[in-house]
């Protein structure tokens, strides 16, 4: 779907970095305050879970996850060109709009958004990703289409033999 590179969450207590991990559940924290543009401090308090993807610019999917991966996961090469984009805060409880907006004002890069009212659009919008005309600044392999209510994404988390997906990947 929107897997351009590697997932991490990263974990902010009091404004401050305090924790960076993998997908598998390793703990990259020095990997990843190396990278330019992950904040080490945003404006708030408590803690704050947010996930996203590493990535390189201008990259094929694959050749983006293979460097990325290489330097979180292997200690090797330099985090110059790799970047993180926010799209998620953990256990948050503003819909996807919201959530990205909210994201931007605290200093992450985030995906380009799309709203949609009916599944013609969602598949004009597809055509025109495959034909390079929209979100083309990120080394995507799909796109994803989300319910943009977080209520929405609730019940069907909570009822998932009855409502199976609030969220759907559409690859190549």
């Amino acid at each position: 779907g929107f897997a351009f590179g590697i997932g991490i969450a990263l974990k902010y207590k009091d404004g401050n970095l305090e924790k960076s991990i993998t997908r598998n559940g390793e703990d990259v924290t020095s990997r990843i305050a190396k990278i330019q543009n992950v904040p080490k401090q945003i404006p708030i308090s408590g803690i704050i879970q947010i996930r996203g993807e590493l990535f390189v610019l201008n990259r094929p999917p694959n050749v983006s996850k293979r460097i990325a991966s290489c330097f979180v996961l292997t200690s090797e090469g330099s985090p110059e060109g790799i970047s993180f984009c926010g799209f998620q805060i953990i256990n948050g409880k503003l819909n996807q709009f919201e959530t990205i907006q909210y994201l931007k004002k605290l200093g992450f890069n985030t995906p380009e958004i799309i709203s949609c009212n009916y599944i013609s659009q969602v598949n004009f919008f597809r055509k025109q990703w495959l034909g390079k005309k929209i979100f083309n600044h990120y080394p995507t392999d799909g796109i994803v289409v989300k319910i943009n209510s977080r209520k929405l994404q609730l019940i069907r988390e909570k009822s998932f033999e009855t409502y199976r997906h609030w969220q759907m990947a559409i690859e190549y």
